[in-house]
């Protein structure tokens, strides 16, 4: 017999099962979404408020009553960006978007680095400090972000208004990358409102596609060598020689990378369901040949929003040689603090800024220094590891929850590393060791294999693509912990 009421619990908020994409509760949620979708996406003004409901529903069950956050950031940013338009002059003009600028990255200031500066402020005056109980809504830092693009946009006259503020809020609180990314810019997805909502068979195969990788990478690779391995390394790497905590920082580049590619294919792949067009945000990052290439390719959304909105308002290239190493380093070390309120992330973010300061600095002076030296620099094999090995040096500090751990785990690598273990250690973790070199090797695969493999897959009949689908199913339940991972990002 139904007990109705656990079924009613389930549209409940709850802090600790927030709504994700793997689950079988958001399966269930988005199959009756499809259904009434499916009568209405050919009126505009239907489809536009059923999909901005839901939307809002799926974020009241990421963050409960904090949804209403998302609806003030809504109101806020319509009204500041009609006000642009319609202005009389610059000075007006930049008077509300610099009020658009302070509630937004207020908004974003208070939930996420109240704490974090208090902490600071109380460190400095030797005084103990017992953190605020401030909730942290999921994904605030990407819708902030991405309601900001719009504001801007319209003040540098690179866009209009929208019709109404229902059109703005489809636009801000759209599901399949609402809390998670990618960062959707307003150029490049208000357009796609007004016109005709269509799915194509190309559409509706890569959408598939798209949900199948994702949910392959994050629910069958990433949770399990996390669950199993990583985090038992980063919990306490002194346990471990230097050899497992080296390949617990391999797993971890591995891990984050199918974690948050594995959402973004997600939300890319649901975006297509309904008709709308996501660009790529991961494109094989790991295969870079140096780090200005390596942020071409990974989480290209907030790369390329740093770029425009940050590093360019900032005087970009156009303000000196050495400024721009300036800007380059300014805007890694906040996108650091972007990714969280910690001295590890403000960290990470300038390892980063120093590298791409470092390489454009080596591009400019290359033709002067030896050609020995340049050419081994140069070697794509060459090249490919130092740029993965930075990177992997980077995440350590991205990873581990303090300093203190990160440096632990350092020593360990470089004090006690212990490589006569390695035989054991394939051993012992065989099914972590076989997953981290299939994960690996897919992501090394070329782009014209992968090609392959969309163009079979979209043109197969609906029965394979099901039974495809099928079987990543059967394989997640089979590795799946006994709770459910959230996704990486969703702390951010």
């Amino acid at each position: 017999m139904f007990d109705f009421s656990k079924i009613l619990q389930q549209f409940v908020y709850n802090q600790q099962e927030p709504i994700l994409f793997n689950t079988g509760f958001f399966l269930f949620l988005f199959t009756g979404f499809m259904a009434v979708y499916a009568l209405l996406y050919k009126t505009h003004r239907a489809k536009i408020t059923f999909v901005t409901l839901f939307s809002l529903f799926f974020y009241y069950k990421s963050s409960g009553i904090y949804f209403l956050v998302l609806i003030g950031s809504t109101l806020v940013d319509y009204t500041m960006a009609n006000y642009i338009f319609n202005s009389k002059n610059n000075l007006e003009k930049k008077f509300w978007l610099v009020f658009s600028l302070v509630v937004n990255l207020g908004l974003l200031g208070y939930f996420k680095y109240t704490n974090f500066v208090l902490s600071i402020f109380y460190g400095f005056t030797n005084q103990t400090f017992e953190p605020l109980d401030i909730f942290l809504p999921v994904g605030v830092s990407f819708f902030t972000f991405q309601s900001l693009s719009y504001t801007i946009d319209i003040y540098r006259g690179a866009l209009k208004p929208v019709k109404s503020i229902f059109d703005y809020a489809f636009f801000v609180s759209f599901f399949p990358q609402l809390v998670a990314g990618p960062i959707v810019r307003a150029h490049d997805f208000i357009p796609q409102l007004y016109k005709p909502t269509f799915v194509s068979k190309e559409m509706f195969g890569r959408a598939l596609f798209l949900i199948s990788c994702g949910l392959f990478k994050k629910a069958v690779i990433s949770d399990y060598i996390s669950v199993n391995f990583i985090d038992r390394i980063f919990d306490n790497p002194t346990l471990y020689s230097g050899f497992e905590n080296l390949m617990g920082v391999y797993a971890y580049a591995l891990q984050i990378y199918c974690d948050f590619s594995g959402y973004s294919d997600m939300a890319i792949g649901i975006a297509l369901l309904l008709g709308f067009e996501f660009c790529l945000n991961f494109d094989s990052p790991y295969q870079s040949n140096n780090i200005t290439e390596f942020w071409r390719k990974w989480h290209m959304s907030l790369s390329s929003w740093l770029r425009d909105y940050l590093y360019i308002s900032l005087g970009g290239n156009r303000v000196g040689k050495f400024r721009s190493y300036i800007n380059l380093f300014i805007t890694m070390l906040l996108g650091g603090l972007w990714h969280g309120a910690s001295i590890n992330f403000i960290f990470w973010g300038a390892l980063h800024g120093t590298g791409l300061a470092t390489h454009k600095y080596y591009l400019e002076i290359k033709n002067k220094m030896s050609k020995s030296f340049t050419k081994f620099f140069d070697n794509q094999w060459i090249s490919t590891l130092v740029t993965f090995h930075f990177v992997c040096f980077c995440w350590i500090f991205f990873r581990a929850p303090n300093f203190d751990i990160a440096k632990q785990l350092l020593n360990q690598i470089t004090s006690n590393f212990n490589g006569s273990i390695a035989f054991t250690f394939i051993t012992s973790y065989y099914k972590i060791v076989l997953l981290i070199l299939l994960g690996y090797a897919l992501h090394l695969v070329p782009k014209k294999y992968e090609t392959i493999s969309l163009n079979w897959f979209t043109q197969s009949s609906t029965k394979v693509k099901l039974a495809i689908m099928l079987l990543v199913i059967v394989i997640f339940i089979q590795v799946k912990s006994a709770e459910i991972q959230p996704f990486i990002y969703f702390q951010f």
